[in-house]
Formats: C-alpha cells, structure tokens, sequence
C-alpha cells in the first residue's frame, strides 16, 4: 500500500469527477480507498470507528472536489481531510468520555497489562507493529503515524492538534520509548545454572 501524498491522479480525472462523471469517481475512489483506510486505521486502530470515519472522509472529499485547487497531489489533500476528521473524533468530548482508560499519555501500560493485550507465539508476531501501535494512548499513536510514516513536523502535528510543538515531540519520544520496550523487552529470567 502507497502514501495517500505519493498516489498520482491525472488532472483529467480530477476533472472529470468534478464534472460528475461516475467512472472517473469510481475510479478516484479505487486510487485512494486503500491508503485512505489503511492511514485512519492505523491512527483510530477500531476497524468499525475506522469505517465509519473513512466513510466520513470519501464522502467530504466527493462534496469538496470542486474546492481542491490541485496545488499539491490528490492524495495529500485527502490525506489532510482523513487526518482532521481522525484527530477532530480523538479531540472530541464525546470520545474522551467514552475512553475509561485514559492514561493521560503519561501512565506507562506495565509489562502485565503488555501481555493481556497480546501474546505472541513467535518472534515474528513481537515484530507485529499493529500490535505495537495498540499499547499507545490514541493520541501518542496518531502523533508516531503522523510524525514517521506520514512525514509530518512536530510544526504541522502541534498545528493539527492544536497544542505546543514541544507537546509533539514529548509525545513522539514518549511513545518511543514504550514502543522500545515492546520491542526489546527485558527479561527476568533467572538462569539455569548458578
């Protein structure tokens, strides 16, 4: 699966769709879809949610193509609106009083509360970033996708969420460091011989 920024629309599709032409929506839709629901699940990680906002998503960008001014890739326009309706549902009051487990990004998960979510049965699945990603807050999450797939600055970060370039990067090494230790985790095994 490609970066939302990186797939390449003609202009002539663009227009099209613009147009209403069904085939060329259809076909915006299929170039997009996959790297659209691939980034706003990986952000809100509940299939269902993810749905629901991807949706959300296709269909602002369908009423809002005629706004797209082409001054970057298709792609990176609908990347932005998947982003603000992700980071608008993870800012909502609605969803912090549905979260009965809020760490307030600052509560580490302890090596116990690591197993219960997941048990790997082979190195393979240790390696298992989905899983990785789902030991963080919504909001560390979002800030690791942002940040090192999505190449964005602790700048645009802080912008979308409205808070402090430090508040981006506090919670880029925070959620470093707790994904360090899924990855490398250290182990208390006595050994077998004194």
């Amino acid at each position: 699966m490609s970066r939302l920024a990186e797939i390449c629309i003609s202009e002539e599709l663009v227009f099209k769709a613009r147009c209403g032409d069904e085939s060329a929506q259809s076909s915006l839709y299929t170039a997009l879809a996959p790297a659209t629901f691939g980034l706003i699940r990986r952000i809100v990680t509940s299939r269902a949610l993810a749905e629901d906002l991807f949706q959300d998503t296709m269909m602002t960008m369908f009423e809002r193509l005629g706004a797209f001014r082409g001054e970057a890739p298709l792609g990176a326009w609908v990347r932005r609106i998947a982003i603000t309706k992700c980071l608008m549902y993870l800012r909502s009051p609605w969803h912090r009083a549905r979260l009965v487990i809020d760490r307030d990004d600052d509560e580490a998960l302890s090596r116990e509360e690591l197993q219960r979510l997941v048990v790997p049965d082979s190195r393979a699945e240790q390696l298992d970033v989905e899983r990785a990603l789902a030991i963080l807050s919504p909001t560390a999450r979002a800030v690791v996708w942002l940040y090192d797939v999505e190449g964005y600055s602790h700048e645009e970060i802080a912008q979308a969420f409205g808070r402090s370039i430090s508040f981006s990067k506090s919670q880029l090494a925070r959620a470093h460091a707790r994904l360090r230790e899924w990855f490398e985790p250290t182990t208390d095994r006595q050994p077998c011989a004194p």
